[in-house]
């Protein structure tokens, strides 16, 4: 594993640092979102789902990131084709606890149905953004709000990477709860891992160096709403590793394939390994 790519998380913490003191984490409601910086395409509050897309789509960022950067490849893909999509900042830059990241999401969520009239939604989320929205479905009460999550690169079973635990002893609480055996995973991952009502798709790829070992993102439960993907699966010449994965053409092909069927994405599915734009 490359050292620059060991001290990442380290860097980042100092910038998280910087963005929460600006003040750049919304608070979980539509006002904060409208002020905060989103990512082309998203937060439209006069978008209106369709018959084809009755679920808006929430975008969940991960650790140290921010919805604006996470999300300018996604967001407008998932715009274009006709979805009514939405993302906020939350936890100081994601660095907060678990439960009070989750309870900002369960807050935006219940403001994004009331503005749209939508009965559910769907969850988009990166690394932390993947696996945090699975306290929300858990504990607070999502299960019935929720109709996909789709998780890019989660870390649902934590990482080994030993900075995980650097960064929590500084400035990321969230860094600790996503370690290996951490007391929020033990929580979370009790039988069911995948409770009712949500169906979850989690793509990995190989190449992360973020989530160790990249199988910690794949959930156990039934494969009627449940499907693992690996995208060196469908395509072997892919090398995203765990920052790029959001931006990953490939990536956004899994995460409308599930959005757009009954079910998790189809294990089936062939995306184009080379697509362009």
């Amino acid at each position: 594993m490359r050292l620059r790519t060991l001290i990442r998380p380290l860097i980042s913490a100092a910038a998280a640092a910087v963005l929460g003191a600006a003040g750049l984490a919304a608070s979980g409601t539509a006002s904060a979102a409208d002020v905060a910086i989103a990512p082309p395409g998203a937060n439209d509050w006069s978008c209106k789902p369709d018959a084809a897309h009755p679920q808006p789509v929430v975008l969940v960022n991960g650790t140290f990131k921010t919805m604006a950067e996470n999300w300018a490849t996604l967001s407008p893909k998932l715009a274009a084709e006709g979805y009514c999509v939405f993302a906020f900042d939350y936890g100081e830059a994601a660095t907060a606890p678990i439960p009070d990241s989750a309870a900002q999401l369960r807050d935006f969520v219940d403001t994004v149905r009331s503005r749209t009239g939508a009965k559910k939604v769907d969850l988009v989320g990166h690394s932390q953004g993947g696996m945090m929205p699975r306290y929300y479905v858990k504990f607070l009460g999502g299960a019935t709000k929720v109709d996909d999550l789709v998780g890019i690169v989660p870390s649902n079973h934590g990482t080994s990477n030993p900075l995980a635990l650097a960064a929590g002893a500084t400035v990321c609480p969230s860094c600790v709860d996503q370690t290996a055996g951490s007391e929020l995973l033990t929580q979370l991952n009790a039988d069911p891992e995948a409770p009712v009502g949500p169906d979850y798709t989690q793509i990995a790829t190989r190449y992360d160096e973020v989530v160790v070992p990249y199988t910690s993102s794949y959930l156990s439960g039934s494969g009627r709403y449940v499907t693992n993907v690996l995208l060196q699966d469908a395509c072997p010449l892919n090398t995203s590793e765990h920052d790029q994965a959001p931006k990953d053409l490939v990536v956004a092909q899994w995460v409308l394939n599930a959005l757009g069927r009954s079910g998790p994405a189809d294990p089936g599915f062939r995306p184009d390994c080379l697509p362009v734009g």
